[in-house]
């Protein structure tokens, strides 16, 4: 495997002082004309096999953000085009910001590439709120999802930051969503009373290249993290599998995996314990044919038949019941229809737990904890269970398990201090972020005594990928395990990078009409369950 660098490489040359002086005296008496020589780009030959990433960079104003990538095409500085990707791929990408998942692995030729163009079909992006208390329906969930049938090319940019040289023997390209761009939309993301508004969809990536480490540390360098799927088929050889990743629509996109020594395991004994069906939690390193070697396999239920991973909506102590919005499902049922939400019912019989992701969760300086007493509408969990329950019928869905997984913030710093080997960061989050639009909602169980801030625990292990400084008054992305300890927010952070401004949409770009595209609104009554539920599709025309 070829030597492969992470981030900004510096080079440090130490001379003698008594060359350098040689030097300086060699170049008086031989003139400048050998000093603007330049050195000859590296000659290009053949192929290099690429693989191709998708990230996000977000705020938390979006819940979800799915397009159906048609194609994607580069063009280098001799007018060729290649094309990279073709058919049907659909991705949700909210659920990737800081994080990197691979699409796809291909050969492509050697040379330099300057521009890129992407065909989108169908795209859709999803907001949540709760009705305020001067609306006709006062506490209201709602669900709104903004959507085309066919996103117009007009609306769609591929920007490239810098020209990209494809060359050696692999690497890597990273197509990089930027959310706050592509979506226009108003500000309280729905308005009640006043007709279906308007909005736009305009899809804007950003693509660079990207290098793959041997051992990746990030996903800057290869490594990829909290990768949901459902194992679709195990080789003969006994360390590798097909992975159907958990997607929100079909068709599902599939990645090969492989294992080694190294690799552990949870909730399995070995790689004997993953079968035809089995969910997995699984972080791992991109590898240089676009698979990825796991180093960490988990599998939270391995009865269960379906599983559905996003953040809790609504939740309901005296019934023990709850909503929860898919970022993606996966499983038996799901896996033939998506759905838009789902409604889940918990018991004593229900097992609850914590991501096997992060391993300093013992050694945070509060009692971490998950469970059906403290859990709060706005972290993000895997649900597993059997047989999904029709809930239009009222009925809900029998939970087997529920995992909490990890979670982006976007905060704002107020100030630190230090407890035992730990940094707490204070950050304050948007209005329009889950947990304190949710905090809202009537009748919810667990609540918090300050929705809007939350307590950030940075260690060693965090790995650190943000240019600006964690400072007061600096907006910064933390990815971390959250908890709600006794009506205070708390995460176990992994990962920083740097923060998307706070900055409130736009209620329409106003760059191309979309004529009769739907918008389904799903409202949930504050004190019910499903049937107080209704649904609008309603065919609505943006003017330019």
């Amino acid at each position: 495997m070829p030597l492969l660098r992470s981030g900004r490489s510096q080079s440090v040359f130490l001379v003698p002082f008594l060359l350098i002086v040689l030097a300086a005296a060699i170049g008086l008496t031989a003139g400048c004309g050998s000093s603007g020589a330049k050195k000859a780009p590296p000659p290009f030959s053949g192929n290099t096999q690429v693989t191709v990433v998708a990230s996000s960079t977000a705020n938390d104003q979006l819940s979800q953000f799915d397009l159906d990538i048609q194609s994607l095409t580069l063009t280098s500085q001799s007018g060729t085009t290649v094309p990279v990707l073709a058919g049907d791929w659909p991705i949700e990408f909210m659920h990737l910001n800081g994080a990197i998942e691979p699409v796809v692995a291909l050969p492509i030729p050697q040379g330099i590439y300057t521009t890129a163009t992407a065909v989108i079909g169908n795209s859709a992006f999803t907001c949540l709120s709760v009705d305020p208390p001067d609306s006709d329906s006062p506490g209201y969930l709602v669900q709104s999802t903004f959507a085309y049938g066919n996103t117009p090319n007009s609306q769609v940019t591929v920007n490239f930051p810098s020209p990209i040289t494809i060359t050696g023997d692999s690497m890597g390209l990273t197509l990089n969503l930027q959310v706050a761009q592509s979506a226009s939309f108003p500000n309280t993301c729905y308005n009640p009373g006043n007709g279906i508004p308007q909005f736009s969809i305009n899809p804007t990536f950003n693509l660079t290249a990207t290098t793959f480490a041997a051992q990746p540390t990030n996903a800057g360098n290869g490594k990829v993290t909290e990768v949901e799927g459902e194992v679709s088929a195990v080789g003969t050889s006994g360390s590798t599998f097909t992975l159907s990743l958990a997607t929100v629509a079909n068709p599902r996109r599939t990645v090969s995996v492989s294992s080694d020594g190294s690799t552990t395991y949870q909730g399995i004994s070995d790689f004997s314990g993953l079968q035809v069906g089995t969910f997995v939690d699984m972080d791992g390193a991109i590898q240089p044919d676009g698979s990825v070697l796991a180093t960490r396999i988990a599998s939270y239920d391995a009865t269960a038949l379906n599983e559905m991973i996003g953040p809790l909506t609504r939740f309901f102590s005296s019934t023990q019941t709850f909503y929860s919005f898919p970022t993606g499902q996966q499983g038996q049922t799901y896996s033939v229809q998506a759905q838009d939400s789902g409604v889940y019912s918990y018991s004593d019989s229900t097992s609850f737990g914590i991501s096997g992701q992060m391993s300093n969760v013992a050694s945070l300086p509060f009692a971490a904890s998950f469970n059906a007493s403290n859990m709060v509408t706005g972290q993000n969990v895997a649900i597993f269970s059997q047989q999904i329950t029709d809930y239009s019928g009222g009925d809900s869905t029998p939970v087997t398990t529920m995992t909490l997984m990890p979670q982006v913030l976007n905060g704002t710093i107020l100030g630190s201090s230090q407890s035992g080997s730990f940094t707490d960061y204070t950050i304050v989050l948007a209005s329009y972020d889950l947990f304190p639009i949710l905090a809202t909602e009537p009748g919810q169980g667990a609540p918090l005594t300050n929705p809007a801030q939350v307590e950030v625990y940075v260690d060693s292990n965090t790995q650190m990928l943000n240019t600006q400084g964690l400072a007061p008054g600096n907006t910064l992305r933390f990815y971390g395990l959250v908890f709600n300890d006794n009506g205070t927010l708390r995460m176990d952070c992994a990962q920083v990078n740097d923060g998307v401004a706070f900055v409130p949409p736009q209620t329409n770009s106003g760059t191309q009409a979309q004529v009769g595209q739907p918008q389904t609104i799903r409202r949930a009554g504050p004190g019910g369950m499903m049937p107080m539920i209704t649904t609008i599709t309603k065919s609505h025309e943006v003017q330019p």
